[in-house]
């Protein structure tokens, strides 16, 4: 058995450089930032110097990236993920097979289905579990775009946004519910989605993520200036609720508790938006899978892996981009409208880009294309900001740390298997490494 030859002092000194210069660096971020608090003394403002913290920040840094560069080994040539982190026979941890995947998804469902009535589950975990799925949702509706058709969009909320003021208009001026508005939003959302698709057919990469973001801008912009038809900054209030077959969650003797002679509590109506928003996302991710299995899916893939190489197959991918971009769309309209009936209030401030940068983070670190990796990822990012909330002051910082972290050690996702559409006798997992990301 050969041993690795010890570090030589040429590798040394190149990873003590390294750590330097990243220590600087996030001198040079850490100081204006956490160098100083503001206080009130009295009737002024006054600054605290805290260069301890700075101290700690860039030592931290310097600490970190020596460590990485001696001990693990960063040299880019392979991931660490795949170089630390691998089962017996080579394949990496994170890459469960057909059968394994198949057993998380069952485990998951039940304990969806079963998880407002577990003993542990109170108001304030309920609507955290409501926030949850709602971004699954949005996430399985993002990965049909970024993960399957491979194009970047930066500006996912403003379907969001649609769907949730198309809802808000549609029960305020012409008194629709919930359920009959919920397709008009859907489809107004992919009607917009293919007005974005339109204009970005011929661009790929930077220039695409750019022109989605511009698209998520004007949007938002539109609804916060149009103060006749949106209500501008004051937003719409008084969305109506959702019912249950017309049976109203309240006290009344009409409601829900009355009908079917329970006391009235105020959860079941939390209860019964949870399994709205569960039902939603279930039925996002039975299409999605469906639609992989279509041609249109496998057209999406393919423009993914090469969009060359997709024309010359005669595949129409004026029509590809245009079905990815409104089928994404489509379910971030639903999403929305569910959003508007739950808060029974929104404004533009709820769509601003960095719900579309949380959602393409999601999707990301899930691992694109994976949709049992969006619903890992959402449960970390969304559930991991309320564990860091005493945290405020350092709550982003640490939650950048994490993420970076996860990136380094699973750069393809943190699920980096994909499942085929098609196969030849048996449908076998594939490493993510041999799977285009796209450019868009």
């Amino acid at each position: 058995m050969t041993t690795s030859p010890p570090s030589s002092p040429g590798r040394v000194f190149s990873a003590v450089k390294d750590a330097a210069l990243a220590a600087f660096v996030a001198l040079a971020l850490a100081a204006p930032v956490m160098g100083f608090q503001t206080f009130v003394a009295g009737t002024e403002i006054q600054l605290e110097p805290r260069w301890w913290l700075v101290g700690y920040a860039v030592a931290a840094v310097f600490a970190g990236r020596l460590i990485f560069r001696l001990v693990i080994g960063g040299d880019g040539h392979q991931p660490v993920g795949q170089k630390w982190f691998r089962r017996k026979g080579g394949r990496p941890i994170g890459t469960p097979d057909a059968g394994g995947l198949k057993f998380i998804a069952i485990v998951a469902l039940i304990v969806a289905f079963s998880f407002p009535f577990l003993p542990f589950t109170d108001r304030y975990i309920l609507d955290l579990a409501v926030l949850v799925v709602t971004y699954i949702m949005l996430g399985w509706g993002l990965n049909i775009v970024v993960g399957l058709a491979g194009l970047l969009d930066l500006g996912y909320v403003a379907f969001y946004a649609v769907g949730a003021y198309s809802f808000a208009l549609l029960a305020q001026n012409f008194d629709l519910g919930f359920w009959f508005a919920l397709p008009i939003a859907g489809i107004l959302a992919a009607f917009w989605g293919i007005i974005l698709g339109f204009p970005v057919l011929r661009l790929r990469g930077d220039y695409l993520a750019i022109v989605t973001l511009a698209f998520g801008e004007i949007i938002r912009i539109v609804l916060l200036n149009w103060y006749e038809f949106t209500g501008g900054p004051d937003g719409i209030s008084g969305i109506p609720r959702p019912t249950l077959f017309g049976i109203p969650f309240d006290r009344s003797s009409e409601g829900f508790a009355a009908t079917f002679g329970l006391d009235y509590d105020s959860q079941h109506r939390i209860i019964f938006l949870y399994y709205v928003i569960l039902l939603l996302a279930l039925l996002t991710n039975f299409v999605t899978l469906r639609l992989r299995r279509l041609p249109i899916g496998r057209a999406w893939e393919a423009l993914r892996e090469d969009e060359i190489a997709c024309r010359s197959l005669g595949i129409n991918t004026t029509n590809t981009k245009l079905t990815a971009f409104s089928m994404g769309a489509m379910f971030g309209g639903f999403a929305g409208s569910f959003f508007a009936t739950r808060q029974g209030f929104i404004s533009p401030e709820s769509f601003t880009f960095i719900e579309s940068a949380l959602i393409l983070a999601i999707v990301v670190l899930g691992g694109l294309g994976s949709q049992i990796g969006v619903v890992i990822a959402a449960i970390v990012m969304i559930g991991g900001f309320e564990l860091f909330r005493d945290l405020e002051q350092y709550r982003m910082l640490i939650f950048g740390i994490l993420m970076v972290t996860i990136m380094i050690w699973r750069p393809r996702g943190l699920i980096s298997s994909r499942t085929p559409s098609a196969f030849l006798h048996e449908r076998k997992q594939i490493s993510a490494e041999n799977v285009s990301e796209g450019h868009g």
